[in-house]
């Protein structure tokens, strides 16, 4: 999901920078405190499982867990998302410093987008419900950060429309894999911390649905 320096066209670049920044600007702005500590372990595990790389072509793959991001921290997952892909580009030279507006719009946004539309059925007492939407909410992030990815490519040019389909495919076994990831996740954490789910991606305590 890394796009590297020297890839993109400058109106890709600057249009992944300002809605990164708005992104930014709202994750932080819906940050509590008391959520600081959650924000850096997820943080840290994003770091580490999108360092493991298995090439795939001219691309490669790997865990991602925007999805879990997503559900956990809602808004808050562009500053996460974003601390970790800066440290990569920092540290391992993974993604780069232009690229870094695109590849955390491309990963955070779908974390959001699928974080609060599937809130709902993964706080429902229907277990069935609960269950399919735990694993949409760790599997279509990561479908959606690959359709972005594979735009991003092709908007900067149409010699990239092979390896768009590259990187689409590439991650469709990560798709499946996540979803099972994020569904043990939730599982877990609704037995053990019940209240870690128990706040919306807008920062607003909630209830359990009834169905």
């Amino acid at each position: 999901m890394h796009i590297s320096e020297g890839v993109l066209s400058a109106p890709v670049l600057l249009t992944g920078a300002v809605l990164t920044a708005g992104g930014l600007w709202a994750g932080l702005k819906s940050l509590r405190s008391e959520d600081i500590p959650k924000a850096s372990i997820l943080s840290a595990v994003f770091f580490v499982a999108s360092l493991i790389h298995v090439n795939i072509g001219p691309s490669s793959t790997h865990l991602i867990l925007n999805g879990l991001i997503g559900v956990l921290m809602g808004l808050s997952a562009f500053p996460i998302i974003f601390l970790g892909l800066l440290l990569q580009g920092i540290l391992f030279n993974f993604g780069g410093i232009t690229t870094l507006g695109i590849n955390t719009f491309n990963m955070a946004f779908p974390a959001v987008l699928f974080g609060i539309l599937l809130r709902a059925p993964i706080n429902s007492k229907n277990s069935v419900i609960s269950t399919v939407g735990s694993y949409l909410g760790g599997s279509l992030p990561v479908l959606a950060s690959g359709l972005l990815v594979a735009s991003s490519l092709y908007l900067t040019g149409s010699q990239f429309l092979l390896v768009s389909y590259e990187v689409l495919i590439g991650n469709l076994p990560v798709v499946l894999i996540e979803g099972f990831v994020v569904l043990f996740c939730i599982r877990f954490l609704k037995k053990v911390r019940p209240e870690v789910l128990a706040t919306s991606p807008l920062g607003q305590t909630t209830e359990p649905a009834s169905a």
